[in-house]
């Protein structure tokens, strides 16, 4: 039986920092682990420019814990009203990495986001021009299709039509949730790949529901059937180089998501290399961990691996983490998945 597995340090290529208080309490808990990660720009007021990229990252900076050489990756948030020279500019001093298509009103802080992708087709044509990445959540918003549906559909109107019109252009289908999610993915040749998280090959839409509602287990795009998780699992542990990790952890206070209309978000920063490697263990696939947390990654973003490498190994008796995560407001709940974790970093 397998005790330990050294893999090449690790990146997240979807995270939630925020800002401020939440930004110093939870960016330690990525540091510790991970090498780089994409930073998800919405906050409040969003990143939507280059000016606004480069303070968000010096504040990220600033809250770096002493003698950590993690790396965040900037994003900016994409607008109808998005200056693509602005955009060109950034990713050619390699102040972004790429560029967040976020449908308004689709999740956290995206009403600012795009109403009509005509509207930002300048923007998307420069950016398959210079070989900017386009990090895409993939949810419709018609009120009108069913939560649980959004993400089939949004591959069909707005994914599949923009990717015939503009193939050149680099694409991150982040957080899928589904097997069409998934079969799409697997469909292409170049260009496109899919980020998968933590909490998706772990929970289904059950985990939610039954027994009581759990408020942190509440995400978007929401978890769906027992075969969509199967299908990620299949996905993330395949070795597919279209597949890689990108957690999502989103942290909230617990009185922003233990309330009548609560936050969406799990945050799993603290403890999702040692769930990582429970899943691909099960799967009978630690031989592609590294693959999925540490190689597809830097290879669709056209960036180097890392140079450092991390140690898990697994013990007889479980392993333990905090539940909660305290920040100056109140605390953060740290994902809890459900069975005993006996994987962690050395």
């Amino acid at each position: 039986m397998t005790k330990s597995i050294t893999i090449i340090r690790p990146d997240d290529w979807h995270l939630h920092l925020r800002d401020g208080d939440m930004l110093c309490a939870v960016l330690p808990e990525t540091a510790r682990d991970f090498g780089r990660a994409i930073i998800m720009p919405n906050l409040v007021p969003p990143v939507v420019t280059a000016k606004d990229a480069s303070a968000y990252r010096d504040r990220i900076m600033a809250a770096m814990p002493d003698g950590s050489d993690f790396k965040p990756l900037m994003t900016l948030y994409l607008t109808e009203n998005t200056d693509p020279d602005d955009v060109a500019a950034a990713f050619h001093d390699r102040l972004i990495s790429a560029v967040k298509y976020y449908p308004a009103g689709a999740t956290t802080n995206s009403d600012a986001g795009v109403s009509d992708i005509k509207n930002v087709m300048p923007v998307l044509e420069r950016m398959a021009a210079i070989g900017c990445n386009l990090c895409i959540h993939g949810e419709v918003t018609n009120p009108e299709v069913d939560i649980f549906d959004r993400e089939a559909v949004f591959l069909e109107t707005i994914l599949d039509p923009l990717r015939n019109a503009l193939p050149e252009l680099r694409i991150t289908s982040e957080h899928i949730t589904t097997k069409n999610g998934v079969d799409y993915v697997k469909s292409a040749d170049r260009n496109l790949a899919a980020s998968i998280t933590t909490h998706h090959l772990i929970i289904n839409r059950n985990h939610i529901l039954v027994g009581g509602i759990k408020p942190h287990y509440y995400c978007l795009p929401v978890a769906k059937r027992e075969t969509h998780r199967v299908a990620l699992v299949d996905a993330a542990t395949s070795g597919d180089a279209r597949f890689f990790l990108g957690t999502d952890s989103a942290p909230h206070t617990d009185p922003t998501k233990e309330n009548a209309c609560g936050c969406a978000g799990c945050f799993t920063a603290t403890n999702t290399m040692s769930c990582l490697a429970h899943v691909f263990e099960a799967a009978n696939a630690l031989d592609n961990l590294e693959k999925f947390t540490s190689l597809n990654g830097p290879k669709h973003y056209n960036l180097p691996v890392n140079n450092s490498q991390i140690t898990l190994v697994k013990s007889d008796t479980p392993v333990t983490y905090p539940s909660k995560i305290e920040t100056a407001d109140s605390t953060v709940t740290v994902f809890d998945p459900g069975f005993d974790l006996h994987w962690k970093i050395a």
